[in-house]
């Protein structure tokens, strides 16, 4: 169990973290700011708080570049001055992320169903060479739709690739409505389960729990890929954006960018 001055820490850096995303988004007066919000929570997780130096993030779901880019800024990786380029002519931070700019972004990810056949590639890798890096990729629940998904996890599977940890952020909606009428629910632990994968439930937001997971399933080495099917809001922390689909594609007016620094600073920063 974390103490309470943890719980704040990550409460504070969660809720300053949603702040920088909404000013990226507000300036380049952009969308994807509900699908960056949900997964937030998993990569201060993943990326800023579980990863060790060797080991391998990628950000499947390009759509939410800005929050793996306020993330990586977050660690230094990304200077303020870089950040603020954001969406701009001549930007190293697009809309999705380019490769070959900065050393946590190794690879172009926005084309759904990338992400996890090269996190399955890069895990293989680390098996040959006999090291114990691990590999993380996060994707969003509409991306299991894709059939590169499938095909990463058996795999994954084949190749018995413990060192491999899928997050799916599973927020219930994307492009074109909700994920289980669009689609089906792909991202259902039962399928999961049933293709051999070690699973994981988690709450998205709960940033402690996710890093006891983590830390345990790091420890697994029984030749199965782990999952991490985590429920999530999308918009998170924003009262209006908070499970609207609307809010995968929209800008924000003044009015709004105001109200929703008044929501993240009354939720994360009052006592």
């Amino acid at each position: 169990m974390t103490s309470p001055a943890l719980t704040t820490d990550i409460t504070t850096l969660s809720g300053q973290l949603r702040l920088k995303v909404l000013e990226l988004y507000n300036k380049a007066h952009a969308g994807h700011i509900g699908c960056s919000l949900s997964c937030l929570d998993m990569m201060i997780a993943s990326l800023i708080l579980r990863k060790q130096q060797e080991d391998t993030f990628i950000l499947s779901k390009g759509h939410a570049a800005a929050a793996l880019y306020v993330c990586l800024n977050h660690l230094g990786e990304i200077s303020d001055e870089q950040l603020q380029s954001f969406y701009k002519n001549g930007t190293t931070l697009p809309a999705h992320p380019a490769p070959n700019k900065h050393k946590g972004i190794p690879f172009a990810t926005g084309s759904l169903g990338h992400g996890f056949p090269i996190a399955s590639g890069i895990a293989h890798a680390n098996k040959l060479q006999g090291n114990t890096n691990a590999v993380y990729v996060l994707m969003s629940d509409g991306e299991t739709n894709e059939g590169t998904t499938w095909e990463a996890a058996h795999y994954a599977l084949q190749q018995g690739l413990d060192n491999l940890t899928v997050l799916i952020d599973k927020n219930g909606l994307q492009g074109f409505g909700p994920t289980a009428e669009v689609f089906g629910d792909t991202a259902d632990v039962a399928k999961w389960k049933a293709i051999g994968f070690d699973v994981v439930e988690a709450d998205g937001h709960d940033v402690e729990a996710m890093l006891v997971i983590l830390d345990t399933l790091r420890l697994q080495t029984n030749g199965k890929p782990k999952v991490v099917i985590a429920q999530t809001v999308k918009g998170k922390g924003v009262s209006y954006m908070e499970n609207r689909l609307e809010w995968h594609y929209l800008p924000m007016t003044a009015d709004l960018y105001d109200q929703a620094c008044n929501d993240i600073n009354n939720r994360y920063f009052t006592a």
